[in-house]
């Protein structure tokens, strides 16, 4: 099937593909991909602690969870050092982060504690689909850590409203489905995923509300008893309650109130942030090229000189001037285009609004803005900037 999110990334200059999986990005695909990561980051740090964990680990974390065996050779990208001691690079952080909170945690007044990080994961996946399915791909990834099992239920909850309001932002449709825990371990999990034809997640989806299921036997949904629809989608979201699946295997523990020990329980949540961008764009774009929503498209506003006269070229480059002195991301094109390339180079990058200093400018003093939408509204070039914004 025709991966539209992997020909649009390409043909707006957002990725390079150095090959078999491997991604760059270029200056506008970084601020796509900063913009996203804001996002996330503002609703993260309302719910816990930002952290950077290594990507070079060495294996004996791996052999204490007693998941190296069960990873050696699959995805993972192991290698031998010169001292002859075996590594990874990192796929996912659960070990790590046991390992990072060990010596914060020692009894019960350090609990709970919650810490995330967006950074690189690599797997020795089929590589496919663009940024859908890479071996190399930004996460957020985050961990954890509780007394109890009603301390792990409320945060897990937490995580599951905090993702919701993630990809509200983010102005993605998204389901809410029960998954399988799989090689993660624990007794719960959720996966948000996308509606998206190119999708390798096939699921019934209600009409109605959030629900999924990838029980296909359903008919009507367990929520609200609409219609359930089977559509293909995307994953871009997993929260897993692991309970003591790793800190039971690698004794992290914490002193109780009445001085006994117990295991520590724990989760992890995660969100595909580079893979966040395809489904984006799987889900807004149309014949022109990518309808970004406004909280993650590299600019606001393109600004496009329509006449070659000197007076139409400064004021496109005064408004270009103002409006970055008011915080906004803007792009004035520097004439080596035509007119009709600039606005479809506009269109294919999902600038949000495009301001057109033409006619109406030098023979009545109004300037066009047009939404990426196509509707069109008429400013005064003098209130252009305080209106406009």
């Amino acid at each position: 099937m025709h991966c539209k999110s992997a020909e649009l990334a390409v043909q707006a200059g957002l990725v390079h593909n150095y090959g078999s999986g491997t991604f760059g990005f270029s200056h506008l695909g970084q601020k796509v991909l900063d913009n996203i990561e804001s996002v996330i980051r503002k609703e993260m740090d309302k719910i816990g602690q930002e952290v950077k964990m290594n990507i070079l680990q060495t294996s004996e974390m791996w052999k204490k969870s007693g998941r190296w065996k069960n990873f050696e050779g699959e995805e993972f990208f192991n290698l031998t050092n010169r001292d002859d001691k075996d590594l990874t690079i990192a796929a996912t952080h659960e070990e790590a982060s046991v390992e990072l909170t060990r010596k914060y945690i020692r009894s019960y007044r350090d609990l709970d504690l919650t810490i995330y990080q967006i950074g690189r994961k690599f797997r020795d996946d089929h590589a496919r689909n663009g940024l859908l399915r890479a071996k190399e791909f930004v996460m957020k990834d985050a961990y954890s850590f509780h007394k109890h099992e009603k301390g792990l239920q409320r945060k897990y909850q937490e995580f599951l409203d905090t993702y919701r309001n993630i990809f509200d932002k983010l102005g993605l449709e998204y389901s809410v489905v029960a998954a399988d825990n799989s090689s993660m371990g624990g007794s719960q999990s959720h996966e948000f995923i996308a509606e998206a034809e190119i999708g390798s997640d096939t699921y019934l989806k209600c009409e109605n509300c959030e629900f999924g299921t990838k029980n296909l036997k359903h008919e009507t949904c367990n929520q609200c008893s609409s219609e359930l629809r089977k559509v293909n989608g995307i994953e871009i979201g997993h929260c897993f309650k692991l309970g003591t699946r790793y800190t039971n295997s690698m004794d992290l523990t914490f002193d109780t109130k009445n001085g006994d020990e117990e295991q520590v329980t724990m989760a992890s949540y995660g969100i595909g942030v580079s893979r966040v961008i395809s489904a984006i764009i799987e889900q807004n774009h149309d014949e022109k090229g990518i309808t970004w929503n406004e909280r993650v498209s590299a600019f606001e506003f393109s600004v496009i000189a329509a006449r070659h006269e000197d007076e139409a070229q400064e004021k496109a480059e005064q408004v270009y001037r103002e409006l970055e002195d008011k915080g906004a991301e803007v792009l004035l094109y520097d004439g080596q285009q035509s007119v009709g390339e600039q606005f479809r180079d506009s269109d294919l990058l999902g600038v949000n609004r495009k301001i057109v200093i033409g006619n109406k400018f030098l023979e009545e003093g109004l300037i066009d803005v047009e939404d990426r939408s196509g509707d069109e509204r008429e400013f005064k070039a003098e209130k252009l900037v305080e209106e406009a914004t």
